[in-house]
Parts: structure tokens; C-alpha cells; sequence
């Protein structure tokens, strides 16, 4: 590369040194018809040229060489160096003067624009990293547009970008083995908390110019503040993430302390009035006050499945251990253990027997049952219906548990399966607002669907089964059920 730029420049002042001797070749044709003022003014527009082509320093030789031409060719006596005439003399002096500056005053301009052409290029570049770097989170992604960029402005062999922080790691562009030798140019990306990482370019042909040094340490500032912002954009998003997480925390502390007391209170006296023998053992109060405590038990019972049952699907653990069942068999499962907080309302079943079996964990579907029917007594009112219906819809059955609660507003019935999302009675509704966050969990993991929808007398609330399992239809109902 060397030895091409040195032919390159030696070839210039070969040119320079040809164009001069064409030009005087021309002139000395028309010497007699050219007066001596208009050759000195017409070998001004080659030295401008050639200084404008091919630079300052070939501009300045080729005035010499025309100085001492237009003495030797054109300045009587002809064929010397020697000058007779004062004016001569005056006429030669002012026209090196003049060739010198005009080389000079095209050299500069020439180099201005080089150095404007150069800023130019340095801007749009630097354009394009600032685009290309906006908005960017991922350190990743900042580090490979960061090498590409610096490759692609350098022209260099390989770059490597060591970015140092909790998790360091190394990029290079491309992505081939780090050249073994020690690189040309080191840069630090340095932030007002100290240095982030560097940026190291192997480029041995031709070398880094101060230019490329000086745009690629403002490169690093870029990439210095990409990294910057990414770090604090992921510090807020913990940040976020944790003041969340003790919100929920604290809502979850609230709600489990107050559901936890009710039963516990219950189950307390109860118990007291049992064991204080205040009670007789044929009295009429004695088959209640157990009754209350079975029932407040099973209240904590599901209180606590629910817990777990949210936690298990928020680690991503729930995985359902399927097996044939008869969905009216769970159903029967779950109001019968519920009978009692069911007094004050009127349920209606349509699930017919004759239902093919379906691939369900029936632990969770009774969870699922359990919720959704518990969800409509909180907020139904005394002596209204719940109904349940399961049909075939297709290849899956689709239940419905509807009841004659307040309607949801359009906007707030995909929220209502969050955790904690509560949207009508909350103030006289105790429960931890789990439930339906836990139901849908376990319809999905099912690969079902669950929504809500508002119905003209209510609330209704709808899920999805498939009841193909692992491609297999499920088996035959045997003879006799069927003909029941």
C-alpha cells in the first residue's frame, strides 16, 4: 500500500512537470504572434489546474518549472537565463509572485474542501450510529452495531469491543478468531461512572489516520452513552419490576391476613363453645357449630390450594397430570362439597352424562368448578340462580357458569382474570383475587380458553376443554351408561 501511494505521488509530479513542458511546447509555436504579458497570464490557468488536481506541492514546482521556461523560451535573450530589460526583470518577479500564490491559494482551497468533504463524511457517520444506537436496550445490540460501524469507517481487519459490567462479555466483527498480534488502536468507552469497556481495531494497512482516531474515540463516546442508558433503562425496569412485586406482596399480605381471620374466628369459637361443654351433646346447636368448622376448614382448604396453585403457575410448574374423566362426575364432586355455602342460592346443572370423557387433571378442573361457582356467590345476591351447562361444541366441550351478578364493564372483562383485579362489590367481597387469575392458568395449561361475557340477566363465564389428548379421541362411554 505504501509503495502505491509513493508511485501515485511521484506520478503526479510527472504529470505536473509534462503538462508544463505541453503547454511551453504550444506557446513556442506561437511565440511570435503571443505578446510576453498575455503567455505569463495564460501559464497562470495550468498552475491553477494542476494545484487544483493533484495538490499544493506539485503547484508550487510546476510554478518554478513555468518561471524558469518562460525565462529560458520567452524573456530575450532567448535560450538563457539571463534578463536584460528592467521590465523583464519586473515582469518575471511579479509573475513567480503570482504563480506561487495562485498555487498556493488553490492548494488551500483544494485542502479546504478535502477537510469539509472529510467533516461531512464524519458527520453522516456520525449520524448514522446516533440512529442507529436510539432507543436500543440490549448491550448486545449496542456492542454489534457499535464493531460494525467502527469496521466499516476503518476499513480494518477485525475489531473487538470488551464491554466490562456485572455480566461482561466480547464481540467481534467479524466474527472470526482475534488476529494474535497486538492491535494498532485501542480505545476506552468511557462514562462519567468510569470506563465501560474498549474498543480494539487491527487495521496494519495503511495505518489509523488522526482523523479515524478522532472519530472513532467519538464513536466510543456514542456507544458510551448507548450503554449508559440501556443500564439505566434496565435498572428502572428492575426497579419497576420490584416495586411491583411488593405491591403485590403487600395486596396479597392484606387480603390472605383478612381471609385467614374469618374462618380462624369462626373455627375459634365454635370450637370453644364445643370444648366448654356449654354445648350439650344432644343439643340441636351441636351438629351446626361442627358443621361450621368443616365448612370454615375447607374455606382455609381452598384458601391455601389457591396460594399454591398461583405460585406453581407463576413458576411455570403447573403441569396437569391428565386422565379420562366425566366432567358431570367432577361437577357433582364440587357442589356436594360446597352444599353448604350454596344454601342461599339456586343452582341449576344442565351436564349431561352422555358427554364424552374428557383429558383433564380432575384435582384442578375441581379448583377450576370451585372458583368460578364461589366467585358467583361472592357476588350474586341471596336467592338468585347459578347456573352450570356443558355442551359439545366441535372437539372440545364448552362450560358455562353464569350467575345474576352485576355486569362488567366491556373494557374490564379481559382484566377480571388478573391477580388482585377487582371491578364491582369490592368493598363487601372478601377473597384473596386469585381465583380467576388460577382458573385461567389451568384452562390454558389444559390447552383450552377461558372468558367472560355479559349476559342479559348477568355474568357469565366460559371455558374450552379439547378433548383430544396427545392426537387420540376419547374412549367410548360403555354400553350401559349409554343407554341410561
Amino acid at each position: 500500500m505504501r509503495i502505491s501511494s509513493l508511485l501515485s505521488r511521484f506520478g503526479q509530479y510527472f504529470l505536473s512537470i509534462g503538462m508544463v513542458a505541453s503547454i511551453t511546447v504550444i506557446f513556442f509555436t506561437l511565440r511570435d504572434g503571443l505578446d510576453t504579458t498575455l503567455i505569463a497570464l495564460l501559464y497562470l490557468i495550468p498552475l491553477g489546474l494542476i494545484t487544483a488536481f493533484w495538490g499544493l506541492a506539485p503547484g508550487i514546482l510546476s510554478a518554478l518549472l513555468t518561471f524558469l521556461a518562460f525565462n529560458y523560451f520567452f524573456i530575450p535573450p532567448y535560450y538563457t537565463l539571463a534578463v536584460h530589460r528592467p521590465t523583464d526583470v519586473v515582469i518575471l518577479v511579479v509573475f513567480l509572485v503570482v504563480a506561487v500564490v495562485i498555487s498556493q491559494l488553490v492548494g488551500r482551497m483544494q485542502f479546504g474542501l478535502v477537510a469539509a468533504n472529510a467533516r461531512e463524511r464524519e458527520a453522516t457517520q456520525l449520524y448514522e450510529l446516533s440512529t442507529a444506537l436510539a432507543g436500543l436496550h440490549n448491550e448486545d445490540a449496542i456492542a454489534e452495531i457499535l464493531a460494525k460501524q467502527v469496521q466499516e469507517v476503518s476499513q480494518g481487519e477485525a475489531v473487538e469491543l470488551n464491554i466490562l459490567g456485572t455480566q461482561p462479555f466480547i464481540f467481534r466483527s467479524p466474527d472470526v478468531l482475534r488476529p494474535t498480534r497486538t492491535p494498532e488502536l485501542t480505545v476506552p468507552i468511557q462514562a462519567a461512572r468510569g470506563i465501560l469497556g474498549e474498543i480494539l481495531l487491527w487495521k496494519s494497512e495503511p495505518a489509523v489516520t488522526s482523523g479515524e482516531r478522532r472519530l472513532l474515540q467519538t464513536f466510543a463516546s456514542q456507544g458510551a452513552l448507548a450503554l449508559e442508558r440501556a443500564r439505566l433503562a434496565q435498572a428502572e425496569s428492575r426497579a419497576r419490576v420490584l416495586e411491583e412485586s411488593d405491591h403485590l406482596k403487600s395486596i396479597l399480605l392484606s387480603s390472605v391476613s383478612h381471609e385467614l381471620r374469618t374462618p380462624l374466628s369462626t373455627i375459634k369459637a365454635a370450637s370453644s363453645s364445643l370444648r366448654s361443654n356449654e354445648v350439650s351433646w344432644d343439643s340441636p346447636a351441636r351438629p351446626e357449630l361442627i358443621a361450621a368448622i368443616d365448612d370454615e376448614a375447607d374455606h382455609l382448604n381452598m384458601l391455601v390450594g389457591n396460594l399454591l396453585d398461583m405460585s406453581r403457575i407463576e413458576s411455570g410448574a403447573l403441569k396437569p397430570k391428565r386422565e379420562w374423566n366425566i366432567l358431570s362426575e367432577i361437577v357433582g364432586s364440587v357442589l356436594a362439597r360446597m352444599r353448604h355455602s350454596t344454601d342461599e342460592h339456586k343452582l341449576e346443572v344442565d351436564v349431561p352424562e352422555s358427554l364424552p370423557f374428557v383429558p383433564v387433571d380432575y384435582v384442578q378442573m375441581e379448583q377450576v368448578f370451585t372458583n368460578l361457582v364461589s366467585n358467583s356467590l361472592k357476588y350474586a345476591p341471596a336467592k338468585t340462580v347459578i347456573h352450570i351447562r356443558a355442551n359439545l361444541e366441535g372437539d372440545a366441550i364448552r362450560v358455562q357458569v353464569r350467575n345474576q351478578g352485576p355486569q362488567v364493564p366491556s373494557e374490564h372483562l379481559e382484566r377480571i382474570f388478573d391477580k388482585f383485579y377487582r371491578i364491582t362489590a369490592a368493598d363487601r367481597v372478601t377473597g384473596t383475587g386469585l381465583g380467576l387469575s388460577i382458573c385461567k392458568g389451568i384452562i390454558e395449561a389444559h390447552g383450552g380458553r377461558i372468558w367472560a361475557e355479559n349476559l342479559s340477566d348477568g355474568l357469565g363465564f366460559n371455558f374450552t376443554l379439547p378433548l383430544t389428548w396427545d392426537g387420540a379421541p376419547p374412549p367410548q362411554l360403555p354400553v350401559d351408561m349409554e343407554t341410561e
